[in-house]
């Protein structure tokens, strides 16, 4: 487990690290920076840098965290990569099953192989599953999430960097938006911001608005979350037209 400061959850869980690009909005991933950087600072799990490594002796971790958290699965890979093993994912889905005290969020790109196992894992409603998209042209992605038979199933529309024209809702329980960041984070318009929240309004779908990413993209040079000292800081910071959107999934 690992404290993080992504906004929507409160820790990390990687019982596998590394990934391999499958879309544009893999281009400048977060994930492969820190593990080189981690494998450079000798961390014994991060050896092989960004490869893509299984790590067994994680699988005990959740048993033993006194509190209930809010826990994001693997934000250093993605469970259903092509190299992750079926008995692998399925220990991992035992141990999700097993403590119900903790909510587990999962996110992948990988939607496909998401839909081909989904009728074999046992959707616990302590699991949120969601997809990554980044544009119109992985909107497929959505369509599979609807298929799949957990309580709670969630878009992250991050980092967002190309307009989404058409969307729909039903069955989604939550969007997340977010814009890029690092040095070399391509730009988000606040019209595609606005489009998305627009239709979550008229879904009834709760909004969450994660980040600019740069002050450059933030349209409000005034916003003050965009100062590190402001409680509710983010990347650019997350004001959106003076407010700040932090809505979550209702799970009752």
């Amino acid at each position: 487990m690992a404290k993080t400061t992504i906004e929507w959850t409160e820790v990390s869980w990687n019982p596998s690290t590394g990934c391999t690009k499958v879309s544009e909005g893999c281009r400048n991933c977060y994930a492969e920076t820190m593990a080189r950087r981690l494998k450079h600072m000798n961390h014994k799990k991060y050896h092989n840098g960004f490869k893509f490594t299984l790590h067994p002796n994680t699988l005990t971790e959740p048993y033993t965290w006194k509190k209930p958290r809010k826990v994001f699965v693997n934000s250093m890979s993605d469970l259903f990569h092509q190299n992750m093993t079926k008995s692998f994912l399925f220990s991992i889905f035992d141990v999700m099953n097993d403590t119900p005290q903790h909510t587990y969020q999962i996110l992948t790109k990988r939607s496909e192989k998401l839909l081909h196992y989904s009728n074999e894992l046992n959707w616990s409603d302590n699991i949120w599953i969601g997809v990554s998209v980044e544009s119109q042209r992985e909107i497929r992605r959505i369509e599979h999430l609807r298929k799949i038979p957990a309580k709670i199933k969630f878009l992250s529309l991050e980092p967002l960097i190309d307009e989404i024209t058409y969307l729909n809702l039903a069955s989604i329980d939550w969007v997340i938006v977010g814009g890029e960041s690092g040095p070399k984070a391509r730009p988000i318009k606040k019209e595609w911001i606005d489009f998305i929240q627009s239709s979550c309004r008229n879904q009834n779908v709760p909004f969450f608005f994660k980040q600019w990413g740069k002050p450059q993209f933030n349209h409000d040079l005034n916003d003050p979350t965009m100062h590190k000292d402001h409680p509710m800081h983010a990347k650019g910071g997350c004001q959106l037209n003076g407010e700040v959107y932090r809505e979550m999934p209702i799970t009752v």
